[in-house]
């Protein structure tokens, strides 16, 4: 048999335990219970999914990011990067 360890907020155990206590379980096996259903599944056993709104924006930062790395200011600090932002909106009002 193989030890697991894992961490996760005290609040959140005594949740779970609170709740598992009522099945008549202890966390230990729904742990196992949740890792057995996920290989008979061949996935976690139940729906995860990003609304629209958040994979958007997680998109756009990767697109930033990388555009950032491109042109080669991905170390730039907060300050550069604001000094960077007043530079281009002064250009704008000169144009």
């Amino acid at each position: 048999m193989a030890l697991l360890q894992i961490r996760v907020d005290e609040e959140l155990k005594n949740q779970a335990n609170a709740i598992f206590n009522e099945l008549g379980i202890d966390l230990s096996t729904a742990v196992r219970m949740f890792l057995k259903k996920s290989v008979l599944e061949g996935g976690i056993p139940f729906d995860t999914k990003v609304d629209q709104l958040t994979l958007n924006a997680i998109l756009s930062v990767d697109k930033m990011r990388t555009t950032s790395e491109n042109n080669g200011n991905s170390d730039m600090s907060l300050d550069e990067i604001n000094k960077e932002i007043k530079l281009a909106r002064r250009g704008r009002k000169n144009s």
